[in-house]
């Protein structure tokens, strides 16, 4: 099938455009064909991108490229490689269980399931985006349907976190938006298997009187930089994320935790290591020092948190900062950790974030004071809870314990000190995850208004299910991942350490094999 990316990426756009012009009414029978319509498109999406999965040949490069002329002479070129392949994955695996998780949403269903399946699209479109205005036009496009969910169906203070999310993540963009317009005149091309073959001078260059070194690189990389430590986000501009997450509603939670939050992990590794490997290089460990300090930093404050959604939240910022250490110790462990992590954290911050929004839609309240001994009337869900928790802090034999053993083994190569220093937000996240579970499932049901509370229904069970599988299946067998991304990380790393070869310079691995 020669368009099989676009049809992937395009039916939930498709299915919100019937939406939008053909189901009329606001009563039950019109909420729950919305619901259906919704539901059915993603799973369709799904099932579509298992036949790219499939078709797949690890190493080959970009595959399944689609490109044709577009409007004003742009081009629409996209495809996928190693890397972007399991994001597509990720992503039309988890928003079938999203628009399930949703089913009991009342107010403006029709426009609640629109802006989901919107979003779905964009996000898609960012993962298999081969032309850098595609890339930024789906980019930017995913915080508008992100925007809406959270500043119309909210939480009490949803408009402003809502306008916090969206200034914060497109006043980063712009930078890179003027990057990628200096990268235009400087290749003369945004096509960006080109611009990964292309050279970007590194030199000294002035900048209203300040000489910049690694000249036109160095301020690429800088405005990339900004926009992806935004998106991430990286310690210190992540105080958007845990407004967000407080406000926006449980499905908003779990795409912006489980796949939004992935587009700057996806963008370092796109772009700022291989089109800028030589101010990657000098200034990694800027950026390995910043993750240290997010991962210790961040743990901290979530273990003093009340909300349930704020503590995960800011442990979702630590396990990014593992993230961003991988990718900038620039070496075959750092980098599949990276992407393994960030595979194994949407499943996970998934899980969690539905934890709690299966007790808030029957008790109304995120406060942990206000829980305590749930295992006493549901079971299952302290069985599923445990499993996530678990997971979160890594424990062995589930797919948290890969991703942050990956990282930490690609940062002991790079940087020992940094490596030192994240190592103990392992023991940090096993404080806040243990105490968060203690406090909230265990022990004795002394509250009057939890004696009533119901355990999982049979759909939450099915929303859970997969998650758990997932979690647990690349646990025990991580080469799911690892055999697809390996041979792509692989490739990028030999042209990343060419191109510092070609520039006089090593990198941090090689410097410390020829110490030894």
């Amino acid at each position: 099938m020669d368009s099989l990316i676009s049809i992937v990426v395009f039916i939930p756009l498709l299915a919100a455009v019937i939406l939008a012009l053909f189901l009329r009414g606001d009563d039950d029978a019109a909420n729950r064909n919305a619901k259906w319509l919704a539901l059915l498109a993603t799973a369709a999406s799904f099932v579509l991108s298992l036949l790219i999965l499939a078709q797949f040949e690890p190493g080959a490069g970009f595959q399944m490229v689609e490109e044709y002329e577009w409007i004003g002479g742009l081009t629409y070129k996209v495809g996928v490689d190693g890397i972007s392949v399991l994001f597509v994955m990720l992503t039309t695996f988890l928003m079938p269980l999203v628009i399930l998780s949703a089913w009991e949403v009342k107010t403006r269903v029709k426009e609640y399931m629109i802006a989901f399946l919107v979003l779905e699209t964009l996000m898609l479109g960012v993962f298999v985006a081969l032309d850098l205005i595609l890339f930024y036009l789906f980019f930017e496009g995913g915080l508008i349907p992100m925007f809406l969910i959270i500043g119309i169906w909210g939480g009490a203070n949803r408009i402003y976190a809502a306008f916090k999310f969206f200034l914060y993540t497109f006043l980063g963009s712009v930078l890179m938006l003027v990057a990628m317009l200096g990268m235009y005149v400087d290749a003369g091309t945004t096509d960006i298997p080109a611009l990964l073959a292309h050279e970007f001078s590194y030199g000294t260059v002035s900048l209203a009187g300040v000489q910049v070194v690694g000249g036109l690189q160095t301020l690429l990389w800088l405005a990339f930089f900004a926009s992806f430590a935004v998106k991430m986000p990286m310690w210190p501009v992540h105080t958007w994320l845990p407004d967000a997450h407080v406000q926006a509603p449980t499905a908003g939670s779990v795409v912006l935790a489980a796949i939004l939050l992935k587009l700057g992990g996806y963008g370092f590794i796109r772009f700022s290591l291989p089109m800028f490997p030589v101010a990657s290089e000098m200034l990694s460990p800027m950026v390995l020092w910043l993750s240290a300090i997010a991962i210790v930093y961040t743990s901290l404050v979530a273990l003093a948190q009340q909300d349930m959604k704020k503590l995960i939240a800011y442990s979702s910022v630590a396990h990014m900062g593992y993230v961003t250490a991988g990718i900038f110790s620039a070496n075959q462990q750092g980098l599949d950790g990276a992407i393994f992590q960030m595979i194994s954290h949407g499943f996970i911050s998934g899980g969690l974030f539905l934890c709690v929004g299966v007790i808030y839609d029957r008790m109304h309240t995120r406060d942990i004071d206000g829980y305590g001994g749930l295992v006493n009337r549901m079971p299952a869900y302290a069985l599923i809870f445990m499993l996530f928790t678990m997971a979160n802090v890594g424990l062995p034999g589930t797919s948290g314990f890969v991703g942050e053993f990956l990282t930490l083994m690609g940062m002991f190569q790079a940087n020992t000190w940094v490596a030192l220093v994240a190592t103990s937000g392992v023991i940090l996240s096993a404080a806040y995850g243990l105490w968060l579970y203690r406090r909230v499932v265990m022990g004795d049901l002394i509250k009057e208004s939890l004696r009533s509370i119901k355990d999982l229904t049979p759909r939450e069970k099915w929303v859970f299910a997969p998650l758990a599988v997932m979690t647990i299946l690349l646990g025990v067998y991580p080469s799911l991942v690892t055999d697809i991304v390996g041979p792509s990380v692989a490739g990028l790393l030999d042209t990343y350490e060419t191109a510092l070869d070609e520039a006089g310079l090593m990198t941090g691995n090689a410097v410390a094999e020829a110490a030894h």
